[in-house]
């Protein structure tokens, strides 16, 4: 014996006794094998091993660990080889900076890239990616060098090198591999590689050898995360089956090792033990695998283990008990330690061997449990017979412990069965059993360290277990300690979906009925706060808290730990069930075991879920309030965990709720950690329950959703995985999201009678959210298929319509045939006719039959959209190994995924933008209708982007033409004149040439509009594919605004060369009576010359006024006849109505056009019924058409009335193409209005009110005109100017500066202030164009109903609700008054047009100072200035005569006189006050903005709301806010109250609706649809949406009441609740604004607990500087 020890201690070898020795002289030992919850004691414990890892890492730790093992050349010589080896394969610097799982689990290129390994450097990556989709090809790791690969193979063969070469080539062991990946990776890589492993029935490490030192590392940790499932042969005959984790599964070890040289493969033997005859497996590498005969390098010493479990099948299993196989690589005289732990711990060691020499010592000088087998291969006939014998007798062994091969007795086989036997033998009778986790008391005892010793690892499970520790009943610890989740939030959950659904309502009123559910809410939230948080989540929190390490080890161990007791409660509850369910006279108690199985699971995600409750019940809190600001931290810290790679609950399983705030809050936070790398892709798996979705996301990306143990996903996970940043651009996003989802069809769901409720809100939630969508088909399930099939086109199909064409992906599954998508292109087209019947029905219950096929609503090809995956397992589990064609066909999947993603315009989301479609989509879910219900913030963005653009362009067209016609009239108003003297074509010439230039000006800005659109829907950003639905509107609205401007363009230019045709005569006339004018003062001149005589001025004068009283006499004044306005405008009204039959002609004859329009227009229906059913309507509270008719009459009243003003501002003579202008305004308003049907004595009666109007007030500015233009009435304007030329003319007076005055003053003066009336309004209207509140009618509605908000007065209100039109007017224009009042922008705009003419002026003189007479001088001015300034002909006329002056001086002082003239008009314009200035305007600005704020002018059905959607051609009309019904004067019939209902609110009740379109008979609200296709009503979205009317119906219900002689509304008691501060907050989030001055709504840059007060507060300010 001492003779052994010696030997042992020369060949530097420690016996175990020598280990036990040192350990028990070591103090802080004891800390180690005796665990205890002293807090010092475990800092002791965790310093040492802390301190012991570190040490291993470096040489010094041998001495410190094995202070008797020489430090010698052989070690040396390992620790230079783990070097090299982890140089190779490029794993140096992971092996201090351990590899994360979020490395190992970034998309790059590799992700897609199917190269195969060219080097070493390749092969770990190669590995990893294969193993995390769990190939079985993983530990294939031969790589073909380059060099190989563009070898000549045609070349000459080199005998010595092929004879030579070694085989393996320099190619790396698997096992080396395996081993490189496990030291360089963190606990968290080594658990899910064991996994992974263990799934492909690898061998996975249990000691893991440390080559540059002795120790070596027991891997429990990595192991904790296995669970198997296996049937012992006591449960064959129930069925039933063991579920546990395998590190606490008391199994006995069989080990396998090899004493010196053995030339048979130990372990290959190994997987013929555990392979039965069906299938052979290589679950151990060995010499004749691929690369396994490579010198191992750093792998000897590696003890890898695996288990064989049965499935109770006797004809297939091995073993009929389980038992764990282990197996150490290298020779155990170089791996004593290993060799004494696998003794310690093993139920038999088999002892592999070729020859047996002085090293048997070895054998009997270990302390060990375990039975010792000999195995040798005798084949070569080396055993030495006497040594053998020696063995036996020392070990005591007998004859079944001795097994020899020799090949002439047994083949391979029979040697096989004798090792079975064997091993069978000692399972059976064997009490040696140990748990893996009780053998790290032996580990620790021969200082082998143990992975879960580290300081991070014990402090969190200490956190864990204080945590479970204190569950003894699942059920009642989540009803003690996790109260917020329990019936209380499922009573929460079922009110927040009745407030949106109504199905309970009855009778009751709607809006009383939801006050009581939000009562109901708030008093169980206050039950909620009323609980204090619990110890349990408390120590959760706080260790959530802790260092990332930690954190993570944290939240792994109590999954663990929770579990395994949710397993064996279930475990107990199934077998329970299982009795139970043999009788039927159980059904109640099934029932309730059916409950008990649902609740008894327990997992992470309820202390998640518990902190999102407590979080979101604090939310009611103050803002002040410590219990609110002390959980403020909550959502980041939770975001933090999902950026750590932890998923996220979206949907609440047990609830089928989201917690909207908390998940909201959560994404807010973790956006404002990522930004700006926020860009993010999400990809869903949707399925029939129990179809392998978590497990094809799992392979296919590497990852691990949280299922509680026992049963399938519930609800729904999200979860992060990282882009890298080199394939980044090909992504174009930072992060794909994978979400995993509930089964649909679920059993558990089926007996309810919302369970394809259920399915269909999931659906379209998750489809919603999706960039691309995978629909898992098991093909043994078709006929549920169909089901979900139909749940799931019904969710793309109401993506496609709010804007999403999602893309989708099928996933056949368990199809195994290697033709299958050959063979089933046939079944696809089937699929594929069978999607398009479905879409076609889910469009006809969407109503949106425009959708006829699948491919209309989805992005799909069934040639590249299918892939068929076969089933997961390749043989009978729990042995079988998973199926390579499964990795491999997920892994094509994975890529096809990704490519698809790649075609994504993923920079269109980010996480905001996720978090407000889960936001939007989760409200319309919660709607029945959810088409009618959807309102997304982003979508509603997008629009307002797309509006604002829209309006941008929309102007620069109105303002072009507008300049161009302005220039086109000047130019007619010209015609005739000095200016064009030069012209030789006629007016119908010059009219039909500007004609053709109008066309091909607005046809050119047509396409340009039509182009912009063109570019913006090719953008990326800015969500424009949300909009695309709205394409077609906004096109259509841009050929009809040149349709428009087309019309209103040739009616202006037909006026005005017919008016001016007409001047043409007149100006003739008065030059005529102007030049015998000139003629008589000319001879008088010489004849008070002749008398020569001085003369004084007054002589002058009074031969003058005798002349010009001779000459009167002498001249014919043709008086001017008027022309008969009222019957020019008769005449248009009756060409207009004459296809509307006798009856409109007799209506006409029925009165006199001078009797119209001189009281405001009230529509009376004739006959007795008509007004019968109008009282009856009011009385009944029903809609009423006369009141529609009235309301609608008195719009196209308001918009005439702005064409009439617009166009008596121009002071022209009166034409036929104004009326007719007027009258085809009120066609195409009555045409377009087809919610009111009016009848031919309506539209007589408003036609006959408005031309009595209209022609009243032409008949004004054609008197007017007839007055400025009549010739007698000129020349006698003129008569003191013609009195002082002559005396000028007679004295020979110098009138240069003088008539340079009189040309400025009385012929460019004039002009110049024509030319700034017709400009400025254009001008004024720009500008407040810039102003945000008229960037788009959402705005303008929202800061109009603001500025009521602030003003508070009850008479606006009224105003608002009751004459609509009217008060917008009136609005708009003390909005430009107050606009321009408050800054100097008008004068500048003045001073720059005033500034351009003047400019323009000079400019003619210059040209012009080539002439050499006057009168060609001031003609080339005209002429020159022909295009902007229309020059009065009278005053030219009366200029030119009797004008004597030098031209040159003439000139000088006409430049010094524009600066004077330039000085004047500036003083003038400052003096003259805004509302003048807006009279005088040719184009007013309040009509123009009008016209663009009120658009289409259509106002809600039900309660008159004005429509505010962009662009005048859009499909359907909305409103962002709508209001109490009351408001509209509708009231109860019993009572006469006013009512309170919302129209918003009743679209989704089972209320009725009555209107003419009805019959006036009752209709559902909810198919309202029906009877107004072109409206579209959404719910709320949200109960506080509406708070901005409740609050004013509530603040002046009393006087609403009186004004409409009516008694007060029963308002709801939550109404009353509303402050105004609410009020303004709910109109703010209705209207979506954007307010600049504001926090943008992306920036999240403020925490999620942090009060919008204060923001509120800056709103009240902006406003009140604003408006008041």
């Amino acid at each position: 014996m001492a003779e052994s020890a010696k030997s042992v201690k020369g060949s530097s070898h420690v016996s175990i006794e020598l280990y036990l020795k040192k350990a028990k002289e070591r103090s802080l030992r004891q800390s180690l094998t005796c665990p205890t919850d002293d807090e010092s004691q475990l800092k002791r414990m965790c310093s040492y091993t802390s301190r012991l890892q570190r040490k291993a890492a470096s040489n010094d730790a041998i001495r410190e660990i094995e202070p008797h093992h020489s430090y010698d050349g052989a070690d040396a010589d390992k620790s230079s080889q783990l070097q090299n080896m982890l140089e190779d394969l490029g794993l140096t610097k992971h092996y201090t900076e351990k590899l994360s799982l979020k490395k190992i689990l970034q998309i790059d290129q590799k992700t897609i890239d199917d190269e195969p390994a060219k080097c070493k450097l390749d092969l770990p990556w190669c590995f990893l990616k294969k193993l995390m989709m769990a190939n079985l090809t993983a530990r294939n790791v031969k790589f073909k060098p380059v060099s190989d690969l563009n070898s000549d193979e045609e070349s000459e063969i080199d005998f010595d090198q092929l004879l030579n070469s070694p085989n393996s080539g320099g190619m790396v062991n698997p096992l080396d591999v395996i081993t490189a990946l496990f030291l360089c990776s963190d606990g968290f890589v080594q658990q899910e590689m064991a996994l992974k492993m263990s799934m492909c029935q690898f061998s996975v490490p249990l000691l893991l050898p440390c080559c540059d030192s002795q120790q070596c590392t027991l891997m429990l940790w990595a192991m904790r995360d296995i669970v198997k499932q296996y049937r012992p042969e006591a449960l064959s005959e129930s069925k039933g089956f063991t579920e546990e984790r395998i590190v606490l599964s008391n199994l006995p070890m069989v080990s396998f090792v090899r004493l010196g040289e053995c030339s048979m493969s130990k372990s290959e033997t190994l997987n013929k033990l555990l392979s039965n005859s069906q299938q052979y497996h290589n679950i151990f590498v060995h010499r004749n695998m691929e690369c396994g005969d490579s010198p191992r390098r750093i792998s000897n010493g590696l003890t890898e283990i695996t288990w064989y479990l049965p499935c109770g099948n006797k004809n297939i299993d091995i073993f009929s008990q389980p038992v764990a196989v282990a197996n150490l690589r290298g020779d155990i005289e170089s791996f004593e330690t290993q060799y004494a732990f696998l003794c310690q711990t093993s139920a038999a060691v088999f002892v592999f061997f070729d020859q047996l020499n002085a090293n048997f010592n070895l054998l009997a000088t270990q302390i060990h449990e375990a039975q010792i087998f000999l195995v040798g291969n005798n084949q070569s006939k080396k055993i030495n017979v006497d040594i053998l014998k020696e063995v036996t007798k020392k070990l005591g062994l007998k004859k079944k412990h001795v097994i020899i091969w020799n090949d002439k007795e047994i083949n391979d086989v029979e040697f096989v069965l004798r090792l079975k036997e064997a091993v069978s033998a000692v399972i059976f009778k064997t009490q040696s059993k140990k748990r893996i986790e009780q053998m790290a008391g032996v580990a620790h005892e021969l200082g082998i360290w143990v992975d879960e010793d580290s300081i991070e690892c014990q402090r969190a499970k200490k956190h864990a277990d204080a945590i479970t520790a204190e569950i003894r009943d699942i059920l009642t610890f989540k009803e003690q300690q996790l109260p917020l989740q329990g019936q209380v939030w499922k009573e929460l959950t079922s009110l927040e979906k009745e407030e949106f659904r109504l199905r309970k309502l009855g009778s009751e009123n709607i809006e009383k009925y939801k006050s009581d559910l939000k009562e109901k809410k708030e008093k169980l939230r206050q039950k909620q706060n009323s609980c204090d948080m619990s110890n349990t989540l408390m120590c959760f929190i706080q260790a959530l808290t802790m260092q990332e390490k930690e954190r993570s080890y944290f939240l792994k161990w109590m999954r663990i730990n929770l579990d395994n007791m949710s397993r064996i409660k279930l475990s107990g509850l199934r077998e329970l069930y299982k009795e139970k369910w043999k009788s039927s006279e159980n059904k109640e108690e099934i029932k309730q075991l059916d409950q008990q199985l649902t609740n008894s699971s327990l997992g992470t995600e309820h202390f998640f879920r518990e902190m999102g409750q407590i979080y979101k019940a604090s939310r009611s809190l103050s803002v002040t309030d410590p219990s609110r600001q002390q959980l403020n931290h909550l959502p980041e810290l939770c975001a933090q965990l999902l950026l750590d790679g932890f998923p996220l609950e979206l949907v609440d399983g047990d609830a089928s709720h989201i917690p909207l705030q908390w998940v909201s809050d959560v994404l807010s936070q973790l956006n404002y950690m990522v930004r700006p790398k926020n860009k993010i892709l999400v990809v869903t798996v949707l399925g029939v329950q129990s179809t392998g979705k978590s497990t094809l996301l799992n392979t296919m990306f590497g990852v691990q959703f949280a299922v509680s143990s026992g049963r399938c996903t519930r609800g729904a996970f999200m979860l992060l995985i990282k882009v890298h940043e080199e394939f980044k651009r090909v992504l174009n996003c930072d992060f794909i999201v994978i979400i995993d989802t509930e089964g649909l069809k679920s059993p558990e769901l089926a007996q309810l009678d919302n369970s394809y409720e259920h399915d269909n809100e999931l659906a379209t939630l998750v489809v919603g959210l999706s960039d691309l969508t995978i629909v898992n088909i098991a093909m043994e399930n078709l006929t549920e298929m169909k089901d979900i099939l139909q749940i799931v086109v019904h969710a793309f199909l109401r993506m496609k319509e709010v804007g999403k064409k999602r893309k989708c992906h099928f996933v056949h599954q368990n199809v195994s045939d290697v033709s299958a998508h050959e063979k089933n292109l046939r079944d696809r087209k089937l699929l594929l006719q069978q999607l398009d019947e479905m879409t076609q029905a889910a469009a006809r219950m969407e109503k949106k039959e425009e959708f006829k096929s699948f491919t209309d609503v989805m992005e799909y090809n069934p040639n590249t959209g299918n892939c068929y995956i076969p089933g997961l397992w390749n043989g009978n589990p729990p042995m079988a190994p998973v199926n390579a064609g499964y990795s491999e066909a997920v892994y094509e999947l994975k890529k096809n995924i990704i490519q698809l993603l790649a075609k994504c315009n993923s920079s269109e989301n980010d996480i905001i933008d996720f978090k407000e479609w889960m936001r939007s989509l989760w409200n319309a879910v919660k709607h029945e209708n959810f088409i009618f219900s959807f309102r997304n913030s982003l979508v509603a963005d997008a629009y307002m982007r797309l509006c604002t653009e829209f309006n941008k362009w929309e102007w620069e067209f109105k303002k072009e033409m507008y300049i161009w016609s302005t220039n086109a009239e000047t130019k007619i108003s010209n015609f005739g004149t000095v200016a064009a003297e030069s012209q030789t074509f006629r007016m119908d010439e010059l009219f039909l040439s500007l004609k053709t230039e109008a066309k091909k000006v607005l046809y050119e800005w047509e396409e340009k509009l039509l182009e912009n659109l063109t570019q913006y829907f090719t953008q990326t950003e800015g969500q424009v594919h949300l909009v695309e639905g709205h394409r077609a509107e906004f096109e259509n609205s841009a050929k009809g605004l040149r349709r428009e401007l087309e019309n209103s363009v040739l009616y202006q230019l037909s006026a005005a060369a017919e008016i001016r045709q007409g001047m043409v005569e007149i100006d003739r006339i008065k030059e005529n009576h102007t030049k015998e004018i000139e003629k008589a003062v000319c001879a008088l001149i010489n004849e008070c010359r002749k008398k020569k005589i001085k003369m004084s001025d007054e002589q002058l004068e009074k031969e003058f006024n005798k002349m010009w009283n001779e000459i009167l006499k002498k001249i014919p004044f043709s008086e001017q006849k008027p022309t008969d306005v009222f019957n020019k405008v008769s005449r248009c009204l009756r060409t207009n109505l004459s296809n509307k039959g006798s009856h409109a002609n007799e209506l006409l004859s029925q009165k006199e056009l001078q009797d119209c329009g001189r009281e405001p227009f009230k529509y009376k229906p004739e006959g007795f019924f008509k007004k019968w059913e109008h009282h009856v309507n009011l009385w009944l509270n029903a809609q009423d058409h006369i009141l529609a008719s009235q309301r609608r009459a008195d719009s196209i009243i308001e918009v005439c009335k702005m064409s009439i003003i617009e166009k008596m501002a121009k002071k022209s003579d009166y034409h036929d193409a104004y009326i007719q202008e007027i009258l085809n305004i009120i066609d195409e308003r009555l045409q377009n209005d087809t919610d009111v049907k009016t009848d031919i004595q309506f539209e007589v009666d408003l036609k006959q009110h408005i031309c009595g109007f209209a022609a009243r007030n032409f008949l004004v500015m054609h008197q007017y005109f007839l007055q400025t233009n009549d010739p007698y009435r000129c020349l006698m304007k003129n008569k003191e100017k013609f009195c002082a030329d002559f005396k000028d003319v007679f004295h020979e007076r110098d009138q240069c500066q003088k008539k340079a005055e009189e040309f400025a003053d009385q012929c460019l003066k004039p002009a110049v202030e024509d030319r700034v009336n017709r400009i400025l309004g254009l001008n004024i209207t720009e500008e407040m164009l810039k102003c945000q509140d008229f960037s788009t009618r959402i705005n303008f509605q929202y800061s109009i109903l603001l500025d009521l908000h602030l003003k508070q007065t009850f008479e606006d209100f009224l105003s608002y609700t009751n004459s609509y039109e009217r008060y917008v007017k009136d609005w708009i224009l003390k909005r430009i008054e107050k606009h321009f009042l408050s800054s100097s922008k008008l004068f500048k705009f003045e001073d720059q047009l005033l500034e351009s003419s003047i400019d323009s002026i000079e400019n003619a003189i210059q040209k012009a100072m080539k002439d050499t007479n006057l009168m060609t001088f001031v003609t080339d001015i005209c002429k020159e200035l022909e295009d902007k300034l229309v020059i009065s002909q009278d005053a030219l006329g009366a200029f030119m005569i009797l004008n004597n002056a030098n031209w040159e001086q003439f000139a000088d002082s006409l430049t010094k006189c524009l600066k004077d003239m330039k000085e004047d008009l500036s003083d003038k314009f400052k003096k003259t006050s805004i509302q003048t200035k807006l009279e005088n305007l040719h184009m007013k600005p309040q009509n123009e903005l009008f016209i663009k704020v009120i658009g289409c002018g259509k106002q809600c059905p039900f309660c008159w709301v004005p429509c505010d959607a962009g662009g005048k051609a859009h499909n359907e009309h909305s409103a962002s806010l709508h209001r109490p019904e009351g408001l509209g004067r509708y009231r109860k019939i019993a009572t006469q109250k006013l009512v309170t209902d919302l129209c918003s609110s009743n679209v989704i009740s089972k209320r009725p609706f009555c209107c003419q379109q009805t019959k006036n008979q009752p209709y559902p609200y909810k198919r309202y649809k029906d009877i107004f296709p072109d409206w579209k009503i959404s719910p709320d979205v949200s109960l506080e949406a509406s708070d901005y009317w409740k609050y004013v119906m509530t603040k002046y219900n009393q006087d609403f009441a009186t004004a409409y002689n009516a008694k007060p509304a029963e308002i709801p008691k939550t109404w009353e609740s509303i402050s105004c501060e609410q009020a303004a907050e709910s109109l703010k989030e209705s209207f979506r604004h954007k307010d600049p001055a504001l926090q943008s709504q992306k920036d999240a840059t403020q925490s999620p607990g942090v009060s919008h007060r204060q923001r509120l507060k800056e709103l009240h300010k902006r406003f009140k500087q604003l408006f008041l």
